[in-house]
């Protein structure tokens, strides 16, 4: 199937969530040196395609703002950022600025995952119906995205490995047509937020409340490839929140924070924006007739509400300075500031290709490159982006990390996916004097 066949209609709801147009800058940072003197260069100076990437998109108006964060080794992060909070308004973004992540909660799940799979207490390899019962006997449409009704038996066990990778023949409301989108849909099975605003063709369907019940009923659900055999984007993810919390014992949320964001010094990633914070949350935009226009203003977001669950896959705000906390943690494989929040093994394991080898991944958007704990995996460089236009990245050959901050949807109304990598890139090759 064409995974790039999307609905070019404004805020499409299989573009809403997606983190799919990444792209990774690892080969052109493969062999570079730390940076050496060239760090007392500002941070302009020293990017200059990142610098005039970030300033031409808030010049012309096209989003309120946008920041970079890029880091080398254990150093603090350099930042280029521009803009304010929301148009025309008066503070500017800075390293404690909030932003939806959306998909970029995906590796952060990833990795949680890895951290119990290092502990013994999951299996890489391991059969999801032996954490979660529910999913033994699990069915396959025999037509893509056709009837829910003819269906065949699941030729395989889905894995963990296969929710890591989105590979186990899940679905997902934002990709799925047809009668098992509606399913999606009736079930509450749709693991995301953007608005409390009745905006036409953005949908306003609801997700179920409690992960155990998204958990369930997902299992009622048939699934739409036969596990281990395609790269479909999924709620993989979101489920693997439910893995995480039978395995812990531990709520999905309170693992995370006690987990990783504690010990790794992020103390700006919510699920819920508590209102103590809202003064430094942008607002988020929705790209209509070329025009940014207010889709979720900060001070009535939706997400100084409690969500429906913690959404693995597209829930998370953060800030750049804690995201940047996250990569250079696993930069530092899995040790920052001298404290060590994951064994070298499990950062190692978690941004490698962990894909099944039965799974193709052919005609979609990580086709010709692997994957690996929630995130893409391509020439030493392992990252994911999000929805509403966040991008991030760490290269261990290069020792570089690298995230890039703004608010709009759909993701594709602007090349920043593509395009931020891109002039990492450009900057790493004048830098190496290519």
């Amino acid at each position: 199937m064409a995974y790039r066949d999307f609905d070019t209609s404004p805020l499409s709801r299989r573009s809403l969530l997606r983190g799919g147009a990444w792209m990774t800058a690892g080969a052109a940072m493969s062999g570079l040196p730390l940076g050496g003197a060239a760090m007392a260069q500002g941070a302009a100076a020293r990017w200059p395609s990142v610098s005039s990437m970030v300033n031409k998109y808030v010049a012309e108006g096209k989003v309120a703002n946008m920041a970079a964060a890029l880091g080398w080794g254990d150093k603090d992060p350099l930042l280029i950022a521009k803009g304010t909070l929301v148009l025309g308004g008066a503070t500017p973004v800075d390293m404690d600025s909030l932003y939806r992540i959306y998909s970029m909660t995906k590796p952060v799940t990833g990795m949680a995952t890895m951290m119990l799979i290092d502990e013994g207490k999951l299996g890489l390899d391991q059969p999801l119906a032996e954490v979660l019962p529910a999913f033994s006997n699990m069915k396959v449409q025999k037509t893509y995205d056709g009837s829910v009704t003819d269906l065949v038996p699941a030729e395989r066990p889905i894995t963990i490995r296969q929710l890591l990778t989105h590979t186990a023949g899940l679905g997902y409301s934002i990709i799925q047509k047809g009668p098992i989108r509606d399913l999606y849909v009736k079930y509450g099975v749709v693991p995301g937020q953007v608005t409390r605003l009745p905006i036409p063709g953005l949908g306003r369907e609801e997700a179920i409340r409690g992960l155990d019940k998204f958990a369930n009923n997902l299992a009622q659900l048939p699934l739409v490839l036969q596990p281990g055999t395609k790269w479909s984007y999924s709620v993989s993810l979101d489920l693997l929140g439910r893995v995480i919390e039978v395995a812990s014992g531990m709520s999905f949320d309170e693992y995370l924070r006690t987990q990783i964001f504690e010990p790794s010094g992020m103390n700006s990633t919510f699920f819920r924006v508590p209102k103590s914070e809202v003064a430094r949350f942008t607002t988020n935009y929705g790209i209509m007739g070329g025009m940014p226009l207010p889709l979720d203003p900060a001070p009535a977001s939706i997400y100084l509400d409690d969500p429906a669950f913690p959404f693995g896959g597209a829930g998370l705000v953060s800030s750049p300075r804690d995201y940047d906390r996250f990569l250079k943690m696993l930069l530092g494989y899995g040790t920052i500031d001298g404290k060590r929040v994951m064994s070298e093994a499990a950062v190692k394991m978690g941004t490698s290709n962990l894909l099944p080898e039965t799974a193709s991944t052919k005609g979609t958007w990580v086709e010709g490159q692997g994957f690996g704990a929630g995130g893409r995996v391509s020439n030493g460089a392992y990252g994911w982006g999000g929805a509403a236009g966040t991008v991030a990245f760490v290269s261990h050959q290069a020792n570089l990390r690298a995230s890039l901050y703004t608010q709009y949807m759909p993701s594709e109304a602007y090349p920043i996916h593509a395009g931020f990598p891109e002039a990492v890139m450009k900057d790493l090759a004048a830098m190496m004097g290519a």
